[in-house]
């Protein structure tokens, strides 16, 4: 009985995000370090993506330094933090802070 519930909690779960999606768009997710909390409700995140090379294989790093609106300002300098792509709130911010994944020590 139990199962039936969680199986149907699941699938209105999952049709809610299709619809979600349907309406917004796909927006990218990334996740990166906070190297700069100068400026006002924005701050800098330092986002690394991992790729292997075409030809010998070896994983490189690659980091991107992108602008993102935070709108509470609570995130701070060393902080990690998980990014979502929205519309463009100023020349060169498009991405916005969701939430803080881990609080620099």
């Amino acid at each position: 009985m139990r199962a039936v519930a969680d199986e149907t909690a699941s699938q209105e779960a999952s049709q809610n995000t299709e619809a979600a999606v349907a309406d917004r768009g796909f927006r990218k997710v990334r996740e990166g370090l906070v190297v700069s909390d100068k400026m006002t409700k924005t701050v800098v995140v330092a986002v690394e993506d991992r790729v292997q090379h075409p030809l010998y294989g070896k994983t490189i790093r690659r980091t991107k330094k992108v602008k993102a609106h935070d709108e509470n300002g609570t995130t701070g300098v060393g902080d990690r933090v998980l990014l979502m792509e929205t519309r463009p709130l100023s020349a060169t911010k498009r991405w916005r802070v969701v939430q803080v994944l881990e609080k620099a020590k």
